[in-house]
């Protein structure tokens, strides 16, 4: 159960500490905790499809970020276009056709519950917040106020100027935000395949989804010159061209 001092706690220490290159610094899982889920994530949006995993929990809540980028559906990418929030208080009840290939995936998680709100200043949304909960059911009056603090000020944190924000904004090799090989992977494939960034990033995405793997590993395998892909077989307007091994 979350206490008024775990979210203390969790709010006075979301800066990061002098030296962290994370551009988030409390504790995941006790701010979870604190707002009565059983997991978080925090990605920011970025343009052409991109987003950037910033915080999460281990298990459900990266695993569900994952397959959101890779399907290219699901809530958090909702509130990235409409600025909203989304509350499913019960997964089972989401028409199929909403989410069809995340659904099930959620489900298999064992995923009951998921609330969405935007980091958002005015009209434009910075990045996404996800909780999630085993169990279905609506989050209670006092965790909704609660979120919106953490919401808030995971907001400002993204706003301020500084070394983490700095590596962040120019996606620098020598950075470790999660999804800094997609960035780099998605602008060798559009040289490779002769497609926008956009379309290498679907190619990414599709190949991963085929062979049952995250962006992330595809990605790296790219950079390391173990998959390249070419326009040998597939129009260069094809997202699902496969990768093929070769340098």
């Amino acid at each position: 159960m979350g206490t008024d001092s775990d979210l203390a706690y969790v709010l006075q220490s979301l800066h990061p500490s002098s030296g962290e290159t994370s551009l988030i610094g409390a504790d995941p899982k006790l701010c979870a905790q604190a707002l009565l889920v059983d997991g978080i994530a925090v990605s920011a949006t970025i343009d052409d499809g991109l987003s950037e995993l910033l915080w999460s929990t281990a298990g459900a809540s990266t695993r569900l970020e994952d397959l959101q980028f890779t399907l290219g559906q699901g809530p958090a990418l909702e509130v990235a276009v409409s600025c909203r929030p989304v509350l499913v208080a019960d997964l089972s009840r989401v028409s199929a056709d909403r989410w069809p290939v995340l659904l099930p995936e959620a489900t298999a998680l064992g995923i009951g519950a998921i609330f969405c709100f935007p980091l958002a200043v005015g009209s434009a949304c910075l990045g996404t917040m996800t909780l999630q909960r085993m169990a279905p059911g609506p989050l209670p009056d006092a965790a909704m106020t609660d979120t919106s603090l953490v919401a808030n000020a995971l907001t400002a944190l993204l706003l301020e100027s500084g070394p983490q924000q700095e590596a962040f904004a120019t996606a620098a090799d020598s950075s470790d935000f999660y999804r800094a090989a997609v960035h780099q992977a998605s602008g060798m494939v559009s040289v490779q395949a002769g497609v926008s960034l956009a379309q290498a990033l679907l190619r990414l995405r599709a190949h991963a989804y085929r062979h049952g793997r995250s962006v992330v590993e595809v990605a790296e395998d790219v950079l390391a010159r173990r998959l390249a892909f070419h326009d040998d077989e597939n129009g260069p307007d094809d997202p699902a061209g496969e990768g093929t091994e070769g340098p």
